[in-house]
């Protein structure tokens, strides 16, 4: 058995994109889509580029109902970014393949998953959506 999302209709279908919504009544654009279906709310695939909007380090464990590793001595700290995605919303994600001290407001990001805990088994691995930044940028 393979890692799981930690959540259902996070991502498009092909996991090119996360899935959002749209009001039909006032345009209106968000993240993430709602469990419950409404007749004013449509999915839509998301934008897989933004850049950083605003960020900071989350430095200890988080409190329940935080699913990934709570052990302080095993905890690694992580970038968390709203990221714009142009024309849609911001996303709250964490970031990847960046250290803390290199994040700039204003960089270049595209979208990935990741394991919310990198060190369980991967049966019991869930993934959560991330950007990393662009490379070559």
């Amino acid at each position: 058995m393979s890692a799981q999302l930690i959540a259902e209709n996070l991502f498009t279908e092909d996991m090119s994109a996360l899935l959002g919504a749209r009001n039909t009544d006032t345009g209106q654009i968000f993240f993430p889509l709602p469990l419950r279906p409404a007749d004013n709310i449509e999915p839509i695939a998301l934008a897989s580029r933004g850049t950083v909007w605003t960020y900071t380090v989350q430095r200890f464990p988080p409190k329940s109902p935080y699913l990934g590793p709570v052990d302080p001595e095993k905890f690694k700290p992580y970038v968390v970014a709203y990221v714009e995605l142009p024309g849609q919303t911001m996303v709250e994600s964490r970031l990847t393949g960046v250290e803390p001290d290199d994040v700039k407001i204003g960089m270049n990001v595209e979208l990935t998953a990741i394991p919310l805990d990198p060190d369980a088994p991967e049966a019991e691995q869930k993934l959560i959506h991330a950007f990393k930044p662009v490379q070559g940028e």
